[in-house]
């Protein structure tokens, strides 16, 4: 007995393998005995191997029951599978960086070189809106700045980048 409490739980110990199915012994807090069924499995020895480990219920009190049931060891469920490809294991990951890849690399980079082609074939007098949303008619293009006429009637021009283009009104 241990700390002066009653032993909980009491077993039989058969030759073989299998499940032991035995009753455990508790009490309560108010010092009733429970009777609950417990499973505790117990190793083979050396010289029995059985394949496969079939448990019963208990069908009186104080019984245990020890069933195990030997199989073939050609037997397709007995066959281990054959081993996977690193390749496969990591295929979930790769897929991933592959989706990853075009979602964020190769979409800005398609509408980088589709902005870089407008701002090329932009020619005098077509109609552009910026990026911060002034209208202008382009007057002249020099490298990477472009002057924009924005008013008729006082002939107000300013100078941008030419990265700073939206959109080519005239071409829509």
């Amino acid at each position: 007995m241990l700390f002066g409490l009653p032993p909980l739980l009491s077993a039989t110990a058969d030759k073989g393998a299998g499940y032991h199915n035995t009753k455990c012994d508790t009490r309560n807090y108010e010092g009733k005995i429970k009777m609950n069924n417990v499973w505790i499995f117990a190793q083979a020895e050396p010289t029995e191997a059985p394949s496969t480990i079939i448990a019963e219920p208990v069908a009186a009190e104080d019984t245990t029951t020890t069933t195990t049931v030997a199989s073939d060891p050609n037997s397709p469920a007995q066959q281990t599978p054959p081993p996977r490809s690193p390749l496969i294991q990591y295929l979930p990951f790769i897929l991933i960086f592959v989706v990853m890849y075009f979602i964020l690399f190769r979409g800005p980079r398609k509408k980088q070189q589709q902005h870089k082609q407008m701002v090329q074939t932009l020619s005098k007098n077509d109609k552009v809106r910026t990026i911060g949303g002034i209208i202008g008619t382009v007057v002249d293009i020099k490298g990477d700045e472009v002057t924009l006429k924005v008013d008729e009637s006082n002939n107000t021009k300013i100078k941008i980048a030419s990265s700073a283009i939206g959109r080519n009104m005239s071409k829509d």
